[in-house]
């Protein structure tokens, strides 16, 4: 799937071309891109480390950080995006339970991905409130307040079926308690914020650098609109880290600013580059493979 997909946008956007941007690329902003990716992977590992330790894992900075990047490695090398996340959560069961450890494991990647939707349905509505900027098509419009509904009805679908008086309702009722108890508890919730909010801008940043790198410089709403619209795709799980299907977003999308799709091709398979290179610690935790460092399990607490 992954190479047939890159193989039609190769064919529908002039793929020598955009090669030749990407051979062209300035190595000062891939470089830049990659420290950047480096930074976002460590925020993501302290707020995988926050929301379980809400959950009374606690889990040492150093070990938080290298089983991210096992999971990120597993994620880039094998179909879905989330097998490496799922290894996290096996790999924490013997301190945690299963349970809570895929609890923090969810729980921090959902919090992740909340805040971006946030971030780009709050530039939207900048946009769209703003006369003569940047001009959204209708589709990006609609597809954001979809989107958004979207997010809306699953929460109230799931809100009101955790009210029943079945098991099934009762374990979703235990799996919202542990959402608040871990992302919106008063102890807890102002550090996931900023997690979140700078791995998102960490996120956005790195892949304008990418496109800087290839020639095209993206204006900040464009950066705040469309990048996370393209990274987005990722999470369909039909391709191998997402590749073919963030090509063809920033293919569809890059002419909404006024760049071309080669372009908007050459920087996702830039961007697509560096995050990979960025994982290449996770090698290293493969071929090292400690043993488990022992952490403490406490009681949940608000």
């Amino acid at each position: 799937m992954t190479l047939a997909l890159l193989a039609l946008l190769w064919q529908a956007v002039d793929g020598p071309a955009a090669l030749d941007l990407l051979l062209a690329s300035d190595a000062r902003w891939l470089v830049a891109a990659v420290v950047v990716l480096t930074g976002q992977t460590l925020l993501s590992a302290l707020r995988w480390r926050l929301t379980a330790g809400a959950l009374g894992h606690a889990i040492p900075v150093g070990r938080a950080l290298r089983e991210y990047y096992l999971s990120q490695i597993v994620n880039q090398s094998l179909p879905g995006g989330v097998l490496g996340d799922a290894s996290r959560a096996v790999r924490a069961r013997h301190e945690a339970g299963l349970k809570r450890a895929g609890q923090a494991v969810v729980f921090e990647r959902l919090a992740g991905q909340l805040v971006l939707f946030a971030v780009t349905a709050i530039a939207v509505l900048m946009v769209w409130a703003t006369p003569g900027g940047m001009v959204l098509p209708e589709w990006v419009l609609r597809l954001v307040a979809f989107s958004g509904l979207t997010i809306a009805v699953i929460a109230g679908l799931i809100w009101g079926f955790s009210h029943g008086a079945g098991i099934a309702s009762r374990h979703v009722r235990d799996w919202i308690n542990a959402f608040s108890l871990s992302v919106f508890a008063p102890a807890v919730v102002p550090r996931q914020i900023l997690l979140s909010l700078g791995t998102t801008a960490l996120n956005l940043l790195a892949f304008a650098l990418c496109a800087r790198a290839t020639g095209t410089t993206m204006p900040l709403t464009a950066v705040m609109i469309v990048v996370p619209l393209i990274l987005f795709t990722m999470l369909i799980p039909i391709s191998v880290s997402g590749w073919g299907l963030r090509e063809g977003a920033a293919a569809a999308l890059f002419p909404v600013f006024g760049a071309t799709a080669t372009e908007g091709f050459a920087a996702s398979l830039a961007f697509g580059l560096m995050f990979l290179l960025s994982t290449m610690p996770g090698v290293v935790v493969l071929l090292i493979s400690p043993k488990p460092v022992p952490v403490e399990t406490g009681s949940i607490s608000g």
